[in-house]
């Protein structure tokens, strides 16, 4: 009981940051707002930007949370999210990888386990460099965020009065602490503040939901793999929109992997739900958005789970492309458990030299 408190608990907190950091860039004011996310509005920039924040805090929902409360609050364009999007979901799966790290001391369990777990980093990079460039020149995401905003189904977190009177205590303690401030710098630690208890939050999920959901996550998982692979991805969603974390579900399966009960096609379909999974949590913050534009915050956040739900009708749906990420993942697994260098060298180009060239090529210089 005492750990279920402590799930509804930081459940709460995030929900409460998020509203938080809303209210610090509604207090910042537009053009300042304007000004902290101009480096990131070239589409090359803020898909580096979301790859790599979510690499060094190692929380893609946290990425993804604070873009969706930027837009909520006018300081972000939604075609300005989505490229930071599209990032965090791809260094999310660097979590994954390492994992595999575990067996390293085997040569055969290492290649088993990295099998598995890079199918994850796969899938990802080839759903990016499938929508990314199409993105870039016929905008669908940013069309579906439009048809999205049209729609009367969509509807206002203005409306949820519920989570915003939940939420106003907190908010108002953290407004009033950075009030005593500068009319700029108060907004800012604001901000920091939420960003840093949105981080919060999600780290401290992990540990109860761990202890109290990994065993039956694992029952779940166990049963469901291997029998239907629609089912095994149910399941992973499932889990992980129960367990609030991608990580947890892909490190459950890692090491059945790495002694060779599953296999990584066995665990691809798991991977590819989990991935779905992960998107409800920042949809379901986004309802603590404040401000007029707290809908567009919404539609950002739905445009996240339409761009994973493209992803799986495109890569694994379709019989074409569905054996590339595993192909792919099988071939660097053997190669990195000959050569362990390859995987350093691979997660390090890929996650953190590319990302950080972009961003100080195109967004500084």
């Amino acid at each position: 009981m005492l750990g279920w408190c402590g799930v509804v608990g930081l459940i709460y907190l995030l929900i409460c940051a998020v509203s938080i950091i809303s209210r610090g860039f509604a207090g910042l004011g537009g053009d300042a707002a304007h000004t902290m996310f101009a480096f990131a509005a070239h589409p090359w920039v803020g898909l580096s930007v979301g790859v790599l924040g979510t690499v060094l805090i190692q929380s893609s929902t946290t990425t993804t949370a604070i873009a969706v409360t930027a837009v909520g609050s006018g300081a972000l364009p939604v075609e300005g999210a989505i490229p930071i999007t599209l990032g965090a979901n791809v260094g999310t799966t660097v979590t994954t990888s390492l994992v595999a790290l575990t067996f390293i001391g085997d040569r055969a369990a290492f290649r088993r386990a990295l099998g598995a777990s890079t199918v994850h980093d796969f899938y990802n990079w080839l759903a990016l460099l499938i929508f990314f460039p199409i993105e870039l020149v016929w905008h669908p995401l940013e069309r579906v965020s439009d048809a999205l905003y049209g729609a009367d189904w969509l509807p206002n977190p203005a409306h949820f009065n519920v989570v915003r009177a939940a939420t106003r205590p907190v908010e108002h303690a953290v407004i009033q602490a950075t009030s005593h401030v500068s009319s700029t710098l108060g907004p800012l630690f604001t901000i920091v503040i939420g960003a840093l208890l949105i981080l919060v939050a999600v780290r401290c999920l992990g540990k109860p939901l761990k202890l109290l959901m990994v065993g039956r996550a694992r029952e779940v998982l166990i049963k469901a793999v291997g029998r239907d692979q629609y089912l095994a991805m149910a399941s992973g969603m499932g889990v992980t929109v129960v367990t609030q974390s991608s990580t947890i579900t892909t490190s459950v399966l890692v090491p059945f992997a790495g002694t060779g009960i599953l296999t990584p096609a066995q665990v691809y379909p798991v991977v590819v739900g989990s991935n779905l999974g992960t998107t409800f949590t920042v949809v379901f913050a986004a309802f603590a958005g404040v401000g007029p534009d707290a809908r567009i915050g919404l539609q950002a956040a739905f445009v996240h789970l339409v761009y994973n739900v493209f992803a799986i009708v495109v890569i694994y749906v379709i019989p074409l492309l569905r054996p590339v990420p595993l192909f792919c993942a099988e071939r660097l697994a053997r190669a990195a458990s000959t050569h362990r260098w390859i995987l350093a060298l691979c997660i390090g180009t890929a996650f953190l030299v590319l990302p950080a060239l972009v961003i100080v090529l195109v967004g500084v210089v």
